[in-house]
């Protein structure tokens, strides 16, 4: 086995999680490989009271871990990247990606799943994913199928379909505070911090916002179709917004999740959304491409 081995599983009980992932674990650890566990505190209690105490595994915080897509990635690749620099064959790594069942949005992490399968190809990593379907939305365990190119130790025929639309942010339910159609960047920022001046935010997610109000516009300027429409959201102490084109999207299913190599601009900006905001959404709807960012509490 070698590059990146994908794979999902799915359990409906405690004793189904364990029967997925301990073999998995133990696996790991009779070949002498780095084996990780990166899962939510009652699955991580689950593994360690079924293994014992092994010093061989290493156990990293769910939480930490998976906080941001883009910081998973980084975080990821560092890891494997000094053990493979170390003589490491294989990595195994269980983690419990976030989804709507876990209380994230999922728009994000369904990327993600989908990006991973290019951006640890240079790896020996062995990555399982479990998923609970107790808690876990039937269209998530549909992005599921299609971003795993394995299930449960065999080959998946539903690997590389089309991911679900994104799903509209709670306070889209609203009228808009602010919509703007072919706006500069400009215009926008000024719209912007006018409209967000009642709002409780801390200077930092203040700029947060005006910032990407100000990428997100100028990347559906110059990459979409127009129309391009801006929309803005607030409530007390949260603001979404949300930009609109009718083009195709980016390809590059890497784009916003890790730094760009190409050029400067071209996608850095998305980057460092993903890397300061609370939630970014990119994708496909009846609408158009949509890129939507939440900022606050």
């Amino acid at each position: 086995m070698t590059g990146f081995h994908h794979e999902t599983a799915f359990y409906g009980s405690d004793d189904d999680f364990l029967s997925l992932t301990v073999p998995f674990v133990e696996e790991g650890l009779r070949a002498g490989h780095p084996t990780f566990v990166a899962c939510a505190e009652q699955n991580t209690a689950l593994l360690r009271g079924a293994l014992g105490r092994d010093d061989a595994v290493t156990y990293l915080p769910g939480a930490d871990q998976y906080a941001r897509p883009s910081d998973a990635i980084a975080s990821y690749r560092e890891l494997c990247g000094k053990l493979v620099a170390a003589g490491a064959t294989r990595i195994h790594v269980v983690g419990d990606v976030p989804h709507p069942g876990t209380g994230a949005p999922w728009d994000w992490w369904a990327r993600y799943e989908a990006a991973v399968n290019q951006a640890y190809a240079e790896f020996p990593l062995w990555g399982l994913c479990p998923y609970d379907t107790r808690t876990t939305p039937d269209y998530v365990l549909a992005d599921v199928a299609r971003t795993h190119p394995h299930v449960a130790g065999s080959a998946n025929l539903d690997y590389g379909g089309v991911l679900s639309a994104p799903r509209p942010d709670v306070l889209e339910q609203s009228r808009p505070l602010l919509e703007l159609v072919d706006p500069t960047p400009a215009a926008v920022r000024c719209a912007v911090n006018a409209a967000i001046a009642n709002v409780d935010l801390d200077e930092e997610s203040a700029h947060d916002v005006v910032y990407a109000a100000s990428e997100i516009i100028t990347n559906g300027l110059t990459h979409g179709a127009g129309p391009v429409r801006f929309r803005l959201w607030a409530d007390r102490s949260r603001v979404v917004i949300a930009c609109t084109d009718r083009g195709p999207g980016p390809r590059d299913p890497l784009v916003g999740l890790v730094p760009t190599e190409v050029t400067q601009t071209a996608g850095l900006g998305l980057w460092i959304l993903h890397r300061t905001c609370g939630y970014v959404s990119m994708g496909r709807s009846e609408d158009g491409f949509t890129v939507r960012v939440s900022v606050g509490s």
